[in-house]
């Protein structure tokens, strides 16, 4: 869970955002939620999922403010 609240991108489509959630499976399937931050009207975006191999970090949240 050391990912929680960093910055990280998809690596195919490029989507950014928050690391909000890991959702790890009965499978073995781990997957990543991602949030954009809200926007200018102060709508709250939907988290995107991710499985854990297309992710890649970006940065520390605090760094990326």
């Amino acid at each position: 869970m050391e990912n929680l609240g960093k910055i990280a991108k998809d690596k195919i489509t490029g989507f950014e955002g928050t690391v909000t959630s890991k959702h790890i499976y009965l499978t073995g399937c781990a997957q990543y939620g991602l949030q954009k931050s809200v926007d200018k009207e102060g709508n709250i975006p939907e988290v995107k999922f991710f499985d854990e191999g297309r992710i890649k970090i970006v940065c520390d949240f605090r760094e990326h403010n």
